[in-house]
């Protein structure tokens, strides 16, 4: 594959291609001393895992694995801490956990986290509180504090963004191999306070009996501790926006050939800076990393096609994850076309779906939130599409946490629009909480039985 794909490519050549959401930094000197820095720092992952990556989602392709990718919206540096990271691991153990009891097949846990420090914005300035400011566009770039030197991009905070990735990595590591946190004896360690009155939680409860005592019946037939099951594998993702960050990190090793961003084990393609001309296709197309391609409208299947094609132009199994944002309205009459004109050029990828971005919508008091209801049933039309299409919903992409915030509205506990400003604490966009993130775990797998169902 590298030699097609990076055929007169560098970890730099993306800077010589039309550049979109990264505002100029101006301080061009310091910029370059942050690089030359950033670039000595050992790498936050390595080769082998992100090879394991791509082997796990090649199975997901074939509809033998299932691909949960969830995390915060935007990642805050003031948010790396034990708490944060616990309560984010324990929702996406506890979905995988309901997802393969349900679908019984393996589920490949992604976490926007450990580098999902930057977010694209539809505009270069915002208003607030009757002051133009530069926006908001993660901590990686900028600050959120709303004054005009906080909103100036600061070249250092590339350094802090990789530092706190860092202890995050260490610290999911040492949570996810040792012998307690991800322990199937010992459910305690990851069930939260998941609320008794929510509709599914009988149903929760008795998939944890069964888990458990199928894990002590093996352990007493076989009169041996089940040592694989006292952890888990989790990977960590993040949009590939800021390319200073990201080509710094991104480097080539010993044992294998081409280049890989080891910033994270899946970086991923947004889709404002999807662009076949633009820098960050130009990035994206020399690095091995499974990546993720979001699309949502505007957008054009035939493009999409060559698009794929150039970043994976050996059709590599695993490489490609697609990840449609269609919206509710979009799904039916958008996505079938995508689908056959990707299927005709025999291309191979991994059909994900991101319910999140395409329902976004404000509040009559201009909160910016999304509906539960919108979100499945998107997920719903996507799984009904693919199902009519012969193709297989092999992931989706969720915007979580595992905290009680009252962002998105709706779910079991039915939470009203009256009720955001509870404890409403996202920096940028509403994300699930995690009562609405394991109901909708449940949900998901409904869809999928309805899919092999009817194969």
């Amino acid at each position: 594959m590298e030699q097609t794909s990076s055929k007169n490519w560098s970890p730099t050549s993306w800077q010589s291609h039309p550049i979109k959401q990264i505002p100029e930094y101006s301080n061009q000197k310091l910029l370059k001393q942050v690089y030359k820095e950033l670039k000595s720092y050992p790498p936050l992952v390595n080769s082998w895992e992100v090879e394991d990556l791509r082997d796990q989602l090649a199975l997901a392709s074939r509809g033998k694995a299932f691909l949960l990718q969830g995390g915060d919206c935007a990642e805050v540096f003031d948010n790396c801490n034990a708490p944060q990271t616990v309560s984010l691991l324990k929702v996406l153990l506890q979905m995988s956990f309901i997802l393969i009891h349900e679908m019984n097949i393996p589920v490949v846990r992604v976490g926007r986290i450990a580098g999902q420090y930057a977010k694209p914005r539809s505009k270069p300035m915002e208003k607030v509180a009757g002051q133009e400011l530069p926006s908001y566009r993660g901590d990686l770039f900028n600050k959120f504090e709303q004054d005009e030197e906080a909103r100036m991009t600061n070249p250092k905070r590339l350094l802090e963004g990789y530092k706190l990735s860092a202890l995050t990595l260490n610290f999911i590591r040492s949570l996810t191999e040792g012998k307690g946190f991800a322990n199937l004896n010992h459910p305690e360690y990851w069930e939260l306070d998941f609320m008794r009155r929510n509709k599914y939680y009988k149903e929760y409860e008795s998939m944890v009996k069964s888990i458990t005592n199928a894990v002590r019946f093996v352990e007493t037939i076989s009169n041996h501790k089940i040592d694989a099951l006292k952890q888990v594998r989790v990977h960590t993702s993040h949009e590939a926006l800021n390319l200073y960050y990201d080509s710094a990190q991104t480097q080539q090793v010993p044992h294998n050939k081409g280049w890989y961003n080891l910033s994270t084990h899946m970086p991923w393609l947004g889709n404002r800076t999807r662009d076949l001309e633009g820098a960050h296709v130009e990035y994206f197309r020399g690095i091995r990393n499974p990546i993720g391609i979001k699309v949502g409208p505007p957008f054009e299947s035939e493009e999409v096609v060559r698009l794929i094609e150039k970043l994976n132009p050996e059709n590599t199994e695993g490489k490609v994850t697609l990840i449609t944002r269609m919206g509710k309205d979009n799904v039916e009459s958008m996505l079938p076309e995508l689908i056959r004109t990707v299927e005709r050029a025999g291309l191979s990828v991994i059909w994900s779906c991101d319910p999140m971005h395409g329902n976004t919508y404000a509040t009559d008091e201009n909160i910016k939130t999304r509906s539960f209801d919108d979100i499945l049933t998107e997920i719903k039309q996507t799984f009904a599409v693919h199902r009519s299409e012969g193709t297989f919903l092999g992931g989706v992409h969720l915007e979580l946490t595992g905290d009680n915030v009252t962002e998105c509205v709706g779910g079991a506990n039915n939470l009203r629009a009256d009720g955001l400003k509870r404890n409403y604490k996202t920096f940028c966009d509403p994300r699930l909480n995690y009562q609405q993130s394991l109901e909708m775990a449940f949900l998901i797998t409904k869809e999928w039985k309805a899919t092999w169902q009817d194969r």
